[in-house]
């Protein structure tokens, strides 16, 4: 998904989403951006499930001893 930068507001970076609404994003995840930038959103979904499994198996060891 792209957004784009619309202004600033604070913390935050106010954002044209696609669909013509806006939202709000952190500005901390978004160093050197300014107004007009086209950001990318994405889900890593490989990075997710990998997560996920290591999560799985701390609490395995966790509930397990």
């Amino acid at each position: 998904m792209k957004v784009i930068i619309d202004r600033f507001e604070g913390e935050y970076a106010v954002v044209e989403i696609e669909d013509g609404t806006f939202g709000r994003i952190s500005k901390a995840i978004l160093p050197g951006a300014k107004e007009g930038d086209v950001v990318l959103v994405e889900i890593d979904h490989g990075e997710t499930q990998k997560r996920r499994e290591k999560i799985q198996k701390l609490m395995d060891e966790v509930w397990n001893d």
